[in-house]
């Protein structure tokens, strides 16, 4: 046993959930941003400005969504040089295989093959030909093994939360919200979530409203503590920077969570809110205004998942659409976390520098 310890050890192998659900995950994250969620953009810019190489080079960097995605988790979990290259055939295979559940079964197989090429690396003569073939086999037959049935687990998952999002706006909105929302705080990734469970339409809506409703909310709760500097790196960056503070103080999270409970039913039942684009924006909140970006993108050129469950098309936008994006996005999470901070404060249970990031 401590040969095996030791070998994992000198591999850097660990096996952890903090490494897999939330390093990985992460970098997953990052690996979308990076290729299906950039290239929808651009592919959106450049059909609305009518520039067909915008919209073909959208298309290639959408294309790359499953290696950007394998390559990214292998680089969190530190893989050598030719383990992270092979990488790339892995999360193709996975992906394909896999259906619209693909993501998710990127997710574990890239791990996998990821952990096991780590493993082989370096250990023979002819690495250069050993550890690529290894570590390519591996996933790709575990692909053959296990990710039709993640996939398909995924896409019903995924497909159960849209659907009763429809049926019952008002209490799966709530839910929606306030469950994205939190995870969007977490170290975990709330946008590989979203895109891994396909989330679009009115769920769509109600978790950019969760995401909105924690970013926004903290960052004009904190303004006081952090002023511009706090406002941009939470309102446009991440609301992840609060958590050592909300571990200091779990009560600064209450205003933003409720304020994500009154959002997410008002963007499903009063404005009917539906995030159409590329699911991984229904994660993203006001991160480089992704969230606003996607619903926008979904107004233009619905993305191929909003079509396959609503049979979505391309509208244009009326003035009520445009008022309840502002709305939900931005005005109503700043004012409403103000509000429900208020008491707390005034009982003390959020102080002076609780929230303070010290930028």
């Amino acid at each position: 046993m401590e040969k095996v310890r030791a070998f994992l050890k000198r591999k850097n192998i660990e096996f952890s959930a903090k490494r897999y659900f939330i390093d990985a995950m992460s970098a997953m994250a990052q690996g979308l941003f990076c290729s299906l969620l950039i290239g929808t953009i651009i592919k959106t810019l450049g059909q609305q400005m009518e520039l067909p190489f915008m919209v073909e080079m959208g298309g290639f960097a959408s294309a790359m969504a499953a290696p950007a995605m394998a390559i990214a988790i292998g680089y969190a979990l530190k893989a050598d040089p030719l383990v992270l290259f092979s990488l790339a055939a892995v999360g193709q295979a996975a992906n394909s295989m896999g259906g619209s559940g693909g993501p998710l079964a990127v997710f574990f197989i890239a791990i996998i093959a990821a952990e096991v090429g780590k493993a082989i690396s370096k250990e023979t003569k002819v690495d250069i030909l050993v550890t690529p073939f290894v570590t390519i086999f591996v996933g790709v037959a575990v692909s053959y093994l296990i990710a039709p049935p993640i996939g398909a687990v995924a896409n019903a998952f995924g497909e159960l939360i849209n659907k009763t999002t429809a049926l019952q706006p008002f209490w799966m909105g709530i839910a929606v919200s306030v469950l994205v929302g939190i995870s969007l705080t977490l170290p975990i990734s709330s946008a590989a979530i979203c895109h891994t469970l396909g989330l679009v339409g009115l769920a769509g809506g109600a978790a950019v409203a969760g995401c909105c409703a924690q970013m926004v909310g903290f960052a004009v709760m904190s303004f006081k503590e952090n002023r511009w500097g706090g406002i941009v790196s939470q309102g446009l960056g991440t609301s992840m920077l609060q958590m050592g503070n909300i571990v200091r103080n779990p009560r600064v999270w209450i205003p933003p969570i409720l304020a994500s409970a009154v959002t997410g039913p008002i963007a499903t039942c009063v404005f009917k809110l539906q995030m159409n684009g590329a699911p991984v924006n229904s994660g993203m909140g006001t991160c480089g205004l992704c969230g606003p970006i996607g619903v926008w993108t979904g107004w233009m050129a619905p993305s191929e998942k909003a079509v396959e469950l609503w049979n979505a098309t391309a509208i244009t936008p009326t003035a009520m659409d445009w008022i309840g994006m502002l709305l939900i996005c931005i005005v109503l999470p700043a004012v409403l976390t103000l509000l429900f901070a208020l008491p707390l404060c005034k009982m003390g249970w959020i102080k002076d520098g609780d929230l303070d990031l010290k930028l």
